[in-house]
């Protein structure tokens, strides 16, 4: 019990932190950083959402369709997953620009949150189509 309060307390000032950054005026690495996470964090929010929409229209067509004729729900989930791990590693490559520094995950962030809100276009206009 005694281990978990001492985490909180340690975790708190950085918590507290986080919630001043003026991401519109970010100057330290570490302020940059953690507002290209949070772009990312908000790109994969939207993503999901898309993708819950994209599955859907998906699912209905393979409603319409014979049972030995069915797939597009299947394809979907597999170019996501294809998707997921071609982001990641992207992403990853992206960052060797400033390997170890500490730059890297900004980059890293960054390109996630690009990638990521250019996916969620992609899905949206999929449904669009329906």
């Amino acid at each position: 019990m005694l281990r978990l309060l001492a985490l909180s307390l340690t975790l708190f000032p950085a918590i507290a932190a986080a919630q001043q950054v003026d991401c519109a005026n970010a100057m330290a690495q570490m302020e940059m950083t953690y507002c290209a996470e949070q772009d990312w964090i908000a790109a994969d929010a939207a993503l999901n959402a898309a993708y819950k929409e994209a599955m859907a229209v998906q699912k209905r067509l393979d409603a319409d369709l014979p049972a030995d004729q069915r797939g597009a729900a299947d394809f979907l989930r597999q170019a996501q997953r294809a998707w997921v791990g071609f982001r990641d590693a992207a992403c990853a490559a992206e960052g060797y620009q400033a390997h170890g520094g500490s730059m890297e995950p900004m980059l890293i962030y960054a390109c996630r949150a690009r990638l990521t809100a250019a996916r969620a276009e992609d899905l949206r206009a999929m449904v669009l189509l329906q």
